[in-house]
């Protein structure tokens, strides 16, 4: 039985995270600095795909100083709004001393900080080295999922649940709102009496659809790791952020459909795509084979640990123990 979709309509069980936040407060350092060490036993750290995750978050190749927002680990304190990002962070600081120094922006950053940072997000331009990517809000943003229906039983449509704020997203609903290959809604409340507004929709019913809008918000799409995680195609322009899932990486009509910026080959691309459907089916494979390589819960731990090492060292600080 799919136990995700049946209790949790395919979303991440908030109530269990927040559950393990609680205990991991009240966990000893020696505990982590053992189970630093079995996990080093266990995963070889000359590992290409770990060194080369590694670099790609932590861009930092020189010394660096710390901004004066930067405070001592012992120093942070949970907020009253914005919790998990202080939960996610806190969740690899445990592995090190708490003299250490660290600047860590919460939310949606779209800049490149001044000084070097933990950060959820960031754009995807050359010269991001002071935004260093950490897995955080992931009970939001990390959501995979298993889809048990083939591509080609799904529905030759595009289906689009979104909040419409943003003037790209409102672009591409001007555009094809009304287009007989889309279903589309925007479900902000606050929009709730305009033409667009339309109810939520779960992942499931999400899932018999065979293109999914993947329009990025303030900073990446949310839905985009369960769309590539399912057997529907996320359908989306050029990604202008990147999280932990490294969205810089991901290929144009490998890892989803690539439409353009203006949204005017749209139509174009699903047409292609429904009259080929093995052309499709290539990017399921080939999207399913990039969400693998974080479904390693000790390889995700470990890469976490080092980032943050990395992190310490190039500003300047002592190594991990």
């Amino acid at each position: 039985m799919n136990i995700k979709r049946v209790l949790f309509k395919n979303k991440n069980f908030k109530f269990g995270y927040y559950l393990r936040a609680f205990f991991r407060e009240l966990s000893f350092l020696p505990w982590y600095r053992y189970k630093r060490k079995m996990l080093n036993d266990d995963l070889v750290l000359s590992d290409q795909d770990l060194c080369a995750r590694l670099n790609y978050y932590n861009q930092l190749d020189h010394d660096q100083k710390l901004g004066s927002a930067a405070c001592r680990l012992k120093d942070l304190k949970r907020p009253d709004r914005g919790s998990v990002y202080y939960f996610d962070l806190k969740q690899y600081l445990r592995y090190f001393k708490n003299d250490l120094m660290i600047e860590m922006i919460p939310g949606d950053v779209v800049d490149v900080p001044e000084s070097p940072a933990i950060v959820k997000s960031r754009p995807i331009i050359a010269d991001n080295n002071n935004s260093v990517l950490l897995n955080l809000d992931k009970v939001r943003h990390f959501n995979f999922i298993n889809d048990e229906i083939p591509f080609r039983d799904k529905s030759n449509m595009l289906l689009g649940r979104a909040t419409v704020y943003q003037e790209h997203r409102k672009a591409f609903f001007q555009l094809f709102f009304n287009h007989p290959m889309c279903d589309l809604g925007d479900v902000a409340k606050k929009n709730k009496h305009t033409p667009w507004f339309k109810p939520m929709m779960s992942i499931s019913e999400h899932l018999h659809y065979k293109f999914i809008l993947a329009l990025e918000g303030n900073d990446v799409a949310t839905n985009l790791k369960w769309i590539m995680s399912s057997n529907s195609i996320a359908v989306m322009p050029t990604p202008k952020y990147e999280t932990w899932f490294m969205e810089g990486l991901l290929l144009p009509d490998v890892h989803y459909i690539h439409i353009r910026d203006d949204y005017s080959d749209l139509e174009e691309k699903l047409s292609f795509y429904i009259s080929h459907p093995e052309k499709a089916e290539e990017i399921v494979v080939s999207a399913h084979q990039f969400v693998d390589q974080f479904t390693n819960k000790n390889m995700e731990d470990l890469i976490s640990i080092m980032v943050l090492d990395k992190f310490f060292k190039q500003t300047g600080q002592r190594s991990l123990l």
